[in-house]
């Protein structure tokens, strides 16, 4: 087998961190049942560029199960867990391609590898993956019959893609799913991102101006993490309708610029970028924590920073690099604005993490079952497979609700009946 990680002798912790993950994620549980009995995706061909977690790792199982030819490459260059991606090679027998703090040649050849897999299917975390199959190898981009993708950033770039007529190939947007929006972007990265911050920092939030930048599902779980441990919580946001419900939320609502000169940690969350900048970092007060949890560190101006700076930044703590500005000001960089949740910390917990992965996974057996049915677009998922998900989340939590009576049904359906 042909593959790149750290270290095959991490494979038995790995294989610990993926089996624990396991015991949380019963509805993935289920599908990997499913796909070992049905085999909906035997001998086709994938390629999975995503977070290389213990989660992930459960999904890569699921898939594999049903027959997948499966290659993984990471989407990030801190989110690897080196032990996992061991793991994933020697227990599981899936080539990896991921390394922690891997530079970007590497995390290039990796990827690389993945699309001269020829994969017929897909997965992302930010759309890279398929913008290098449309780009540079449209011969093997011709051949997928879809892809899924798991992210806000990565949807974002799909349907520009789709608007430019640069997308060649049906595009699952798993993120936009309620199941996954709802709760993987707002309870799973307001946690995740929370934990993050204070490994890498060891911050005390209460009583802290904490400037969350994007008021979407992230943002907002963000902020409610933040305001549950105390901090005074200050929302930035382009969108009217999304300011005006911060501020209903119980925040306040500002501009960057203003916000630049009170906030004592900024976390972006837009999907955008530049959203902080080179004149914000210069508003900011000495001691500042600038964090990102959007997917790709352009959300905010590094280069910017880097200018303000009177030298190379110092490595202060793990994950944090401070730099020093002309007026003695200190500008504190975690996890060098990449993702602060798994560059500092784990992620997801695996409970979120259940229902988006047993998503994307029946997610790619509808792809394949509709082959040639799919136009070139973004689709949303089915809302069988939402509620099918949902409905066994419930179960596995020993959650019962009701169902409508054929009263109530007949009800709903007329129009007949009025006051």
């Amino acid at each position: 087998m042909n593959y790149d990680v750290k270290d095959i002798e991490l494979a038995s912790e790995g294989r610990r961190r993926i089996e624990w993950a396991d015991n949380d994620m019963p509805v993935l549980r289920q599908v990997r049942k499913k796909f070992e009995d049905e085999q909906p995706l035997k001998g086709r061909k994938m390629s999975a560029c995503l977070h290389m977690t213990a989660e992930t790792a459960n999904l890569a199982r699921a898939l594999k199960a049903g027959g997948a030819d499966l290659v993984l490459c990471a989407s990030n260059p801190l989110s690897t867990q080196d032990d996992v991606t061991a793991a994933l090679v020697r227990d599981f027998d899936i080539p990896v391609f991921a390394i922690k703090g891997e530079d970007n040649e590497t995390y290039y050849k990796h990827m690389t590898a993945a699309v001269e897999h020829q994969p017929v299917v897909t997965m992302d975390d930010g759309a890279d993956l398929v913008s290098m199959l449309m780009t540079d190898y449209p011969e093997i981009g011709a051949n997928v019959l879809g892809s899924m993708e798991e992210t806000t950033t990565g949807v974002i770039r799909l349907r520009a893609m789709e608007r430019d007529g640069a997308l060649k190939f049906p595009v699952i947007a798993v993120n936009d799913a309620v199941t996954k929006n709802f709760f993987d972007n707002r309870y799973g990265t307001g946690q995740s991102t929370m934990d993050g911050i204070i490994r890498a920092t060891d911050i005390l939030l209460a009583g802290k101006n904490v400037v969350v930048v994007g008021y979407g599902w992230c943002g907002k779980g963000v902020a409610m993490r933040a305001q549950g441990m105390g901090a005074h919580v200050i929302v930035i946001e382009v969108d009217p309708v999304r300011a005006l419900e911060a501020v209903m939320d119980g925040y306040r609502a500002m501009g960057i610029a203003e916000a630049a000169k009170i906030g004592d940690l900024f976390i972006t969350v837009t999907g955008d970028i530049h959203v902080i900048r080179k004149e914000h970092f210069a508003a900011m007060k000495d001691g500042a924590l600038v964090a990102n949890s959007g997917h790709f560190n352009v959300e905010l101006d590094i280069d910017g920073l880097a200018e303000l700076a009177t030298g190379a930044p110092t490595d202060v703590r793990n994950f944090v690099q401070q730099y020093v500005l002309e007026n003695g000001n200190r500008i504190n960089l975690l996890g060098e604005g990449r993702l602060i949740n798994l560059a500092a910390a784990e992620g997801h917990p695996a409970s979120v993490m259940d229902m988006s992965f047993a998503t994307q996974a029946l997610a790619t057996d509808y792809v394949i079952k509709q082959e040639g049915k799919l136009g070139p677009k973004v689709h949303n998922v089915p809302k069988e497979i939402e509620n099918w998900v949902a409905s066994l989340k419930l179960e596995s939590m020993g959650i019962t609700i009701d169902t409508l009576t054929d009263e109530q049904k007949k009800y709903l359906e007329s129009w007949e009946m009025g006051t």
